[in-house]
């Protein structure tokens, strides 16, 4: 695992499906250390570059592919022998990429950005096959496959005169940026209304108070059910209260008074 962990790209499959993507790696690798005339015709590269080079090329094939390879000393030779072996899938890749190509529209798309990176996509392939893909045709892919309801949009986008397709994309996305934005403010609420009030906000109270009052409570010791207290007043020698019952009653006391009930 940690040799597949120090790998600068994936290794060559048997299959030789990603030879090209490999072949393409292996040169950047090669160059980016000093030793991209190691895999040229008539290179006077000295021993020990060589097999510098020869060992990172080794070094990203599959064990089974490194083995039919073993015998192999020259980065040259590898490299041709590679090549005479993986290159067919060149011939084979093209077609599809060109099919793609040629059904590619701007309006199967949902976003911008969906539709340039299947774009970049089919781009690398045709590119690796040996054809290349000018700014101008990409432009004019995008052109053409606008909807019809917008070919008042695709003829200002034209007009513009986007020397790359990279101007035009980053202007797309800028304008559907924008429009997202504007859904979402009129989606906020419905035209003609007014906003919302402040959740801060309360609503006023009635300045009249209202008060409740228990009419079913009556002053103590009035009439019938009152209660009767008992206890001596020293101030002016009457005791208590009477109840509100019938008939008199004779509170006596020293010093009292007859009190009627």
């Amino acid at each position: 695992m940690s040799k597949i962990a120090n790998r600068d790209y994936a290794s060559l499959n048997l299959s030789g499906d990603n030879y090209l993507q490999w072949a393409l790696s292996t040169r950047i690798s090669l160059k980016s250390k000093g030793l991209g005339d190691t895999i040229t015709e008539d290179n006077n590269e000295n021993e020990k570059n060589r097999y510098r080079a020869l060992g990172l090329m080794r070094h990203h094939l599959i064990d089974g592919l490194k083995d039919q390879y073993m015998t192999i000393e020259n980065p040259l030779d590898l490299w041709k022998a590679l090549k005479s072996r993986y290159d067919h899938h060149r011939m084979v890749l093209l077609p599809k990429a060109r099919h793609d190509w040629m059904h590619l529209r701007f309006l199967d798309y949902k976003s911008v950005d969906e539709y340039n990176s299947a774009l970049f996509k089919i781009v690398s392939i045709l590119k690796l096959c040996g054809q290349e893909v000018s700014d101008s045709m990409m432009l004019e892919k995008t052109y053409m496959t606008f909807n019809q309801s917008n070919s008042v949009l695709q003829e200002q986008y034209r007009t513009k005169g986007f020397a790359t397709y990279t101007d035009l994309i980053s202007c797309l996305l800028l304008a559907e940026a924008n429009n997202e934005l504007l859904l979402k403010s009129n989606g906020a609420r419905p035209a003609g209304t007014a906003p919302l009030p402040e959740a801060h906000e309360v609503e006023k109270n009635d300045p009249k108070e209202t008060y409740y009052v228990q009419d079913n409570k009556k002053p103590y010791g009035n009439g019938r059910g009152g209660f009767k207290r008992r206890g001596r007043d020293n101030s002016n020698g009457l005791d208590g209260y009477s109840t509100g019952r019938k008939g008199n009653h004779n509170n006596r006391g020293r010093g009292s008074n007859y009190g009627r009930g």
